[in-house]
């Protein structure tokens, strides 16, 4: 599939064997919570968040840990991602291995901690999408808490900022509509609809340097899930950002559904941040 406004990098293609329509729709499950923050919760949201900073000569060592525990940044402003964590939250390794390697390109990098709010609604695909829908609005509420706290850093260059998520925190990312970012990231979403959204929603402007990193093979948004909901996806963000001449896309050939540290991924990110920040 190509679309002459944007790059796709794929080394594989999909075949009509991985629809597997047979198979039969696993039964999900919700632990019901709350999905609204309250200002205690909001403010842990950010204080709780998972932050890296540069390696410098005057501040030591890369720095990834709790905003909260984290040395004051006394070397100017820095290049910021903004990163939304999956449903599995902070403790997924990755995120703290990927940002480590942001900070060693001399970007700093800021991941919120969605679970600040007690006892808030976890579950396991599938579910209904009413109940989808409410947890991607409590998603979406995280990125301006966070922005706006963001803003209010002395060491945020606020101009050189760029919102990421992944998978569940990549829902969000695409359906911002707001203009503060000069960039944004989407690991693990196609930006389709399927079970997972009443509709994809993805409110990127066509000048709005955007990346999409999926893998050919995602279990859950690729065509090579069963109960994917949409007979037509091609399991990636393509379609959405038909227009879009400043949006790549790069499908990892029978990837895992958590991309973010695999060397395929790197160089295209790398490349990325540096023209969006230069």
């Amino acid at each position: 599939m190509r679309h002459k406004s944007h790059k796709i990098f794929a080394a594989t293609a999909l075949t009509a064997g991985c629809f597997l329509a047979s198979a039969q729709t696993p039964q999900g499950e919700i632990k019901p919570g709350p999905l609204l923050h309250t200002a205690q919760s909001s403010v842990a949201l950010v204080q709780e968040a998972q932050v890296a900073f540069p390696a410098s000569p005057a501040q030591g060592p890369v720095y990834v840990g709790p905003l909260k525990n984290a040395p004051e940044w006394k070397q100017g402003k820095l290049p910021v991602v903004l990163f939304m964590h999956g449903s599995s939250g902070l403790g997924l390794k990755a995120i703290a291995e990927w940002q480590q390697w942001l900070a060693s390109l001399g970007v700093a990098s800021v991941a919120p901690n969605s679970f600040a709010l007690a006892n808030r609604m976890t579950y396991s695909s599938p579910i209904d999408k009413e109940n989808y829908e409410k947890l991607h609005a409590f998603r979406a509420s995280e990125i301006e808490i966070a922005l706006q706290s963001l803003l209010q850093m002395p060491w945020v260059d606020t101009k050189k900022m760029v919102l990421a998520g992944t998978s569940e925190g990549a829902v969000p990312v695409a359906r911002y509509s707001g203009k503060d970012f000069a960039g944004r990231i989407m690991f693990a979403w196609s930006c389709e609809d399927n079970y997972f959204v009443t509709a994809h929603k993805t409110a990127i402007a066509d000048d709005q340097p955007t990346l999409n990193i999926i893998s050919s093979a995602d279990p859950y948004f690729s065509p090579s899930n069963s109960w994917l909901g949409n007979t037509q996806a091609t399991g990636h963000c393509g379609a959405a950002l038909k227009h879009n001449k400043k949006a790549s896309i790069v499908l990892i050939p029978g990837g895992p559904h958590t991309v973010l540290t695999f060397p395929q991924a790197k160089g295209p990110v790398e490349g990325f941040l540096k023209d969006v920040f230069k």
